[in-house]
C-alpha cells in the first residue's frame, strides 16, 4: 500500500471521545496541512519512506497536528511506541521507557518515545534523555508549542532535528470541517449542518482541535429544525466559543514575535500597524503595563529629542493605565502608540550613551579636569581645583566655550542630533555654540 494510504495501528476512536479525538487522522493521506514537511520530496516524507526517522522536535501552534503526526509516524515505522506527557511524567517514567527500549532492542525492535509538551520538562528530566538519544536507544519525538531555542536544553536540541508546523489555513480548516460533517457518525446521527462555516473557522484561530470541539459544543446547543436537522449558526458558534481562540502566549514565541512587530511598527512610523499589533496583544491577554513600559523605552530610544514631549506622554500612559486598568486602559495605550508611531524619530541619545559606555569600558579612566573639580577645602583650592572655571551665566547668552571632557577625549562627539523635529533646532544651537565641535 502507498505510504499515505496505510492505516495507523491505533484502535478505532471511542464514540464518547471528543470530536477532535474521533476525527484524528489515521493515515498521512488524511492529514491536513504541513505540505512543506510531508509533500513529495519533502524532509519528513523522504525519511518516512526510507524508514530512517531521526530524533526530532515538532514545534507548532496548538491544533496543528503535532500529536497526530507523531502517532502516525510511529505506526508507519514499525517501531515500539511510548507516549509521555511532560506535565504528568517525571524522570522515573522516562527511565521505565528506556528499560523497555533496551529490551526491545535486544529483540531487534526500535523504539519511539513521544513526549508531548516537552518544553515542560525541566533540565534534569531532559538530561535523562541525552545518552539514550545519542546512542540511538530511542528515537525521540518531542512536541512543543514553545520556541525550542528557549525551552529545550542545548545538548538535547543538538541531537534532534527541529521541524516547524505551520498554523492551518482557512482552506485546510474547511476541509477538516467538511470531513467531520461527512464522516463522524455522532454528527451524522444528529444530522448536523453548519450555516456559517466562516464564523467557525474564524473563531478557531487556526486550531483544528478548537474548531472541532467548538463545533461539537455548538451542535449540542442547536435546536432541531422542522426537518429534524440540527442547524449550527453563528449564534450557537459564538455561544460555544465565547471568544475567539487567539494564538498568543505571554511567555513564549507569540509574545516575543508580536511585541517585536509592535515596537518595529512604531519605530517605522506606521500607526496603523502599531495599533493592530497592540490589539493582538490586548486580545491575547498581555499585561497592559508591560505594553506601556515598552512604549516608555521606545519614546526615549527611538523618538528622543526629536519630540521631547513623547517621553512624558509615554510615562503618563503608564501611570494612567496603572490607575484606570482595563478595558479603558486600551484607549490610553492606543493614543500613545499612535502618537509615538507618528512622531519624528531620533536614536541620537541612545547612540550617544552606547558610545560613551564603550569608551568608559574600553579606555583607561580619565581624570576630571582641574577646572571642573569642586574645591571645598583650602588644600584643594591650593592645588588648583576649580581654578580657571568659567561660570556660564557670567557670559553673553549664558554660554562660554570651554573644555568639559577629559584630556584624552577632547573634542569627542557622542550626541549627534538629527534634522528631525525638535532636534533640528537643537543641532543648530549646538553648532552655533561649539565652533570647534560641529555636528
Amino acid at each position: 500500500m502507498d505510504l499515505f494510504e496505510t492505516p495507523a495501528t491505533d484502535p478505532p476512536p471511542n464514540p464518547r471521545a471528543p470530536l477532535a479525538e474521533r476525527m484524528r487522522p489515521r493515515t498521512l493521506g488524511e492529514f491536513a496541512g504541513q505540505e512543506h514537511l510531508l509533500g513529495p520530496g519533502r524532509p519528513l516524507r523522504v525519511l518516512l519512506e526510507g524508514d530512517r526517522l531521526p530524533s526530532m522536535i515538532l514545534w507548532g501552534p496548538p491544533g496543528s497536528g503535532k500529536t497526530t503526526l507523531a502517532r502516525m509516524v510511529a505506526g508507519l515505522t514499525r517501531s515500539a511506541f511510548h507516549q509521555l506527557n511532560a506535565v504528568s511524567s517525571g524522570v522515573r517514567d522516562v527511565r521505565e521507557v528506556l528499560d523497555r527500549a533496551s529490551a526491545a532492542r535486544r529483540a531487534g525492535k526500535k523504539t519511539i518515545l513521544f513526549i508531548d509538551e516537552i518544553h515542560r520538562f525541566n533540565k534534569a528530566q531532559q538530561d535523562a534523555l541525552l545518552h539514550s538519544v545519542e546512542e540511538g536507544l530511542v528515537t525521540l519525538i518531542g512536541a512543543t508549542t514553545e520556541n525550542p531555542s528557549f525551552e529545550v536544553i542545548g545538548p538535547l536540541l543538538s541531537r534532534c532535528r527541529v521541524y516547524v508546523l505551520e498554523p492551518l489555513d482557512e482552506a485546510q480548516l474547511r476541509a477538516i470541517l467538511h470531513s467531520a460533517l461527512a464522516r463522524d457518525p455522532v454528527l451524522a446521527a444528529k444530522r448536523v449542518t453548519v450555516s456559517d462555516p466562516d464564523a467557525l473557522v474564524l473563531l478557531s484561530g487556526g486550531d483544528a482541535r478548537a474548531m472541532l470541539n467548538g463545533l461539537e459544543t455548538a451542535a449540542e446547543l442547536a435546536r432541531p429544525g422542522p426537518d429534524g436537522t440540527a442547524i449550527v449558526g453563528r449564534k450557537e458558534i459564538e455561544e460555544a466559543f465565547q471568544r475567539r481562540n487567539a494564538r498568543y502566549d505571554r511567555d513564549g514565541e507569540q509574545h516575543y514575535s508580536i511585541v517585536s512587530a509592535f515596537i518595529k511598527s512604531m519605530r517605522g512610523s506606521d500607526p496603523d500597524a502599531a495599533v493592530y499589533w497592540l490589539a493582538r496583544m490586548i486580545a491575547g491577554g498581555e499585561d497592559p503595563l508591560f505594553i506601556a513600559r515598552r512604549m516608555v523605552i521606545l519614546a526615549s530610544e527611538d523618538v528622543g529629542n526629536a519630540d521631547p514631549s513623547a517621553l512624558p506622554l509615554a510615562v503618563s500612559c503608564f501611570q494612567a493605565v496603572e490607575a484606570v486598568g482595563m478595558p479603558e486602559g486600551r484607549i490610553v495605550l492606543a493614543q500613545t502608540a499612535a502618537y509615538l508611531a507618528s512622531a519624528p524619530k531620533s536614536n541620537a541619545s541612545y547612540t550617544a550613551i552606547n558610545e560613551a559606555l564603550a569608551d568608559v569600558a574600553g579606555r583607561p579612566e580619565e581624570p576630571v579636569p582641574l577646572h571642573l573639580r569642586n574645591a571645598p577645602t583650602r588644600l584643594m583650592e591650593g592645588l588648583g581645583y576649580g581654578r580657571e572655571y568659567r561660570y556660564a551665566h557670567d557670559h553673553p547668552g549664558n554660554f562660554v566655550e570651554q573644555e568639559h571632557l577629559p584630556p584624552g577625549l577632547r573634542d569627542r562627539i557622542y550626541y549627534r542630533p538629527t534634522g528631525n523635529g525638535a532636534e533640528s533646532s537643537i543641532r543648530e544651537r549646538l553648532n552655533r555654540w561649539w565652533k570647534s565641535r560641529q555636528r
